[in-house]
């Protein structure tokens, strides 16, 4: 069997948790900063665990983990 491919894209953005959940970044984090709330700035510091149904998405594009 030939080894699979992982995605480039899904390897730049998500990470694997040793338990096996999948974390990424915050979305809606990336420009557009003045008209969002404080509040809701700060609580998209750092990065956050995707839901099941995401995971199972972006699992198949990590292959190996």
């Amino acid at each position: 069997m030939p080894k699979l491919k992982t995605k480039s894209g899904a390897k730049k953005r998500f990470k694997l948790t040793a338990s096996g959940k999948v974390r990424s970044g915050q979305a809606g984090k990336q420009h557009g900063m003045i008209k969002r709330t404080n509040k809701q700035i700060r609580n998209q510091r750092g990065t956050t665990i995707l839901s099941d149904q995401d995971a199972r998405i972006v699992k198949k594009f990590l292959p190996y983990g």
